[in-house]
């Protein structure tokens, strides 16, 4: 599969890639998760977004949020693979592109992101690690999980 990752600020991102990036997130986290939430939280125009294109479709999308935006340090949210992508390897590949723009954005700097519980071997695979209770957000069960450079 030949994926093209781009990493934009959301001023820099076209009206396309941005229509693409909010269809699938609504398409994944509302319908298909069935959950009514408001995905638009005035925190996207602060963040970075990493996409990865195959041809002129969006297979997979995560935004990296900036310290003291989402959690006091830098976070990973939003990871989403295309239905039509799936099992093809994409959720890891978004995931170790975001790392390495979060290290090279930021340093070695701890990450942080809230994981759904059922992807918590996922997260844990990257390197992540959990950090506090289980609580519910939106009706799905969540745990926040942290990452840390070696050093």
């Amino acid at each position: 599969m030949n994926l093209e990752t781009r990493l934009r600020t959301f001023s820099q991102l076209n009206n396309e890639e941005l229509y693409q990036i909010l269809r699938l997130r609504s398409e994944v986290f509302v319908v298909e998760q069935d959950c009514v939430f408001l995905d638009l939280d005035n925190k996207d125009q602060k963040c970075q977004h990493l996409s990865l294109y195959q041809g002129e479709e969006l297979a997979a999308y995560c935004r990296i949020v900036p310290a003291g935006l989402s959690y006091q340090e830098v976070a990973i949210g939003r990871v989403v693979s295309a239905p039509a992508y799936r099992g093809k390897g994409l959720g890891r590949k978004v995931m170790e592109e975001a790392i390495a723009a979060c290290e090279k954005l930021f340093g070695p700097v701890p990450i942080r992101l809230g994981a759904q519980t059922y992807a918590l071997k996922f997260y844990q695979s990257l390197g992540f690690r959990e950090e506090g209770e289980v609580y519910d957000e939106d009706g799905i069960e969540h745990i926040e999980m942290v990452y840390q450079f070696a050093r």
